[in-house]
């Protein structure tokens, strides 16, 4: 059991690493807001979870099928199908098995590397997933006495800079020190965090991360995603911001930049110099450049979401 979850596991992360370097190398374009590469990177997150898929020719995988990837039709290949049940198959980049439902290795020597393989992952990544849950408790721990403002907002002189604790009834948190004239551009950039669910989608990455801990290329997409989640969330602030208002925006950005948990949605934390030239270059969107980087997303997921043709 666990081998079969390991061979596709591995074969999700080599998928989900190609769609990952996409979106890196999209991240380079420079007039693509930050908010679009942040929708964009929850195409390999997809990727590293869903092992299956349906077949499309223009498939970013037709580029390596043949070469390094083949693809398995998986409709077909398990026992039991349904006339509902669409055509879905599945990118096998490893390709050390002859047959699939259940995985049957070529040679003994491969599957015995496999059930030692697949021992180790699942030992790491569940001891990976104990110590992330062990540390979100921790954080939230920390600020379990801080002190009710108004509201969701909390003072705690435990944190060095604004952030968002929870997921369910989250929490801002901000520091003693905080600034009164600082308020209301930190209450705008946390209630983004808060309605988009970040928080949620953090402890979601990092899950993923622990299940694919072998892959060292995760580790660096989970950077970029945070960094971007809180770039993104810049970019909504600033669409209410006066040209006076973003320079407040940027030194108070300056004031609060601290290491922050990975697990709570932060106002610092980010590389600042990064985040005040994004600020000081930022320009709203028009209704034509919207619509021109939502069929971006789209065609984007239509290539990395789906497997070569077979």
């Amino acid at each position: 059991m666990f081998n079969d979850a390991f061979y596709w596991v591995l074969n999700m992360s080599i998928t989900a690493t190609v769609a990952g370097m996409v979106v890196l190398i999209m991240r380079q374009i420079k007039h693509i807001p930050r908010t679009i590469i942040y929708m964009l990177w929850l195409l390999p997150f997809i990727r590293f979870a869903v092992p299956f898929s349906f077949s499309y020719k223009y498939s970013v995988m037709n580029l390596l099928d043949g070469i390094a990837v083949k693809t398995v039709p998986v409709t077909k290949s398990v026992p039991v199908t349904f006339d509902f049940m669409p055509d879905l198959s599945a990118t096998n980049v490893v390709r050390a098995a002859v047959s699939y439902f259940p995985v049957e290795y070529k040679t003994n020597l491969l599957e015995n590397v496999f059930s030692i393989a697949s021992l180790i992952w699942m030992i790491i990544a569940a001891s990976a997933i104990i110590a992330s849950i062990i540390l979100y408790h921790v954080a939230k721990s920390e600020i379990r006495n801080a002190k009710h403002l108004n509201g969701n907002i909390y003072v705690s002189d435990k944190v060095l800079s604004p952030a968002v604790i929870g997921i369910y009834r989250p929490k801002i948190i901000i520091p003693g020190y905080l600034k009164d004239e600082s308020m209301e551009y930190i209450l705008m950039h946390e209630k983004i965090h808060i309605r988009r669910l970040d928080n949620l989608w953090r402890i979601i990455a990092v899950f993923t991360c622990c299940l694919h801990w072998f892959n060292p290329f995760v580790w660096l997409f989970l950077k970029y995603f945070f960094e971007d989640m809180e770039l993104s969330c810049d970019e909504k602030v600033l669409g209410k911001c006066s040209d006076d208002q973003k320079h407040d925006y940027a030194k108070y950005l300056v004031e609060y930049e601290a290491k922050k948990t990975i697990f709570a949605s932060a106002f610092g934390g980010v590389k600042t110099r990064t985040r005040i030239e994004k600020i000081l270059s930022y320009r709203e969107l028009t209704v034509f450049s919207s619509v021109c980087f939502f069929a971006l997303i789209i065609a984007a997921a239509i290539t990395l979401l789906t497997n070569a043709a077979i």
